[in-house]
């Protein structure tokens, strides 16, 4: 550097040199900015159910690791197209987060056109948290002992054992529609747009002979001795009821569970994406919330990045293919 043409007073030199300084210094990343205020968590269904606690457990162990404030909103609506589309479309600096399902992220657009995504590509994949897989229950005074004897029942008579599901073209539903698919037999669901407790006072009142709901909705009729779940639709038994026959280990490859994701929008700053996969991998992993998933009947499956996207690829093959045998079908 050239000598300056003439001296500087004291307080310029100091000056000058606050100023070169303040020149060297490195900018601060993204990341060590990040979060700059409190964050934003849509869930993209109304309060209750089985969305609203697992997002609340979840923010509650991202709070005390980032030591922000996460404010979760609840934005229902359009099968919850609208949350999710609301995250999807926000400002990419990670202040707004949220749920998504394998319905709303990749069911969704195969049905409903002009959604601001319509692949795994149009949102950033942050965490998954859990699956709740689907589970068949009848009366506890039905005839069927145990799946089985269920299956033998419904080859026998084709399209005359109802099953109740929580609205059409739920995940309840998909999954008997695949269960026909890959059973090769013809269970006709009676959707109710009263939600999964609507489905369940049908089973109950002998409107249909079969619900096909979720553990924690069911739990309580178990309990009571009314009602048996006959089949949990996943690989492997479910803790909340282990004498459920595997809907896998009894031949039927069908598992379409409700699978809920941490999702943000695309286009975030590296370093922001890497902290919150860090953070979101730390908070799904902490004796808390798995405790709490297992306790509320979720199964614990976590997955981060580039895995949760590739798991959604998945989902979104096989809804098309079985869109595709609804329509052979109807």
């Amino acid at each position: 550097m050239s000598p300056l043409p003439f001296p500087l007073p004291r307080r310029g030199l100091l000056a000058a040199g606050a100023a070169a300084a303040l020149g060297a210094a490195p900018r601060r990343s993204h990341a060590a900015a990040w979060p700059s205020r409190d964050i934003t968590f849509i869930v993209p269904y109304g309060p209750g159910g089985s969305t609203d606690p697992i997002s609340r457990a979840f923010c509650a162990q991202l709070e005390k690791i980032l030591g922000v404030n996460i404010a979760v909103e609840n934005k229902p609506g359009g099968a919850a197209t609208i949350g999710t589309g609301t995250v999807i479309r926000a400002r990419p600096d990670g202040h707004t987060i949220g749920l998504g399902s394998n319905s709303s992220l990749m069911f969704q657009p195969l049905i409903n056109q002009g959604l601001a995504w319509s692949s795994a590509d149009d949102f950033t994949s942050v965490v998954k948290l859990v699956d709740l897989p689907a589970v068949l229950a009848v009366r506890a005074d039905a005839p069927w002992r145990n799946f089985e004897e269920f299956m033998a029942h419904v080859r026998a008579n084709p399209r005359r054992v109802r099953a109740s599901v929580s609205g059409l073209r739920t995940m309840p539903d998909l999954t008997i529609q695949q269960l026909n698919r890959k059973a090769n037999v013809q269970i006709s669901t009676v959707p109710f747009t009263g939600g999964g407790g609507e489905a369940l006072l049908a089973l109950l009142g002998g409107r249909v002979e079969a619900n096909c709901g979720y553990g924690p909705s069911v739990r309580g009729q178990v309990e009571a001795g009314k009602v048996r779940v006959l089949a949990v639709f996943q690989r492997g038994r479910y803790e909340m009821f282990p004498d459920a026959a595997s809907s896998v280990e009894a031949g039927y490859d069908v598992t379409l569970p409700a699978a809920y994701y941490v999702i943000a929008p695309k286009g975030l700053p590296a370093e922001v994406q890497e902290k919150l996969t860090r953070t979101s991998r730390e908070a799904v992993a902490t004796p808390e919330f798995i405790a709490f998933a297992r306790n509320n009947g979720y199964t614990l499956d976590p997955k981060v990045g580039d895995a949760m996207k590739a798991e959604l690829v998945e989902y979104h093959d096989t809804f098309r293919e079985l869109l595709a045998f609804l329509n052979q079908r109807s």
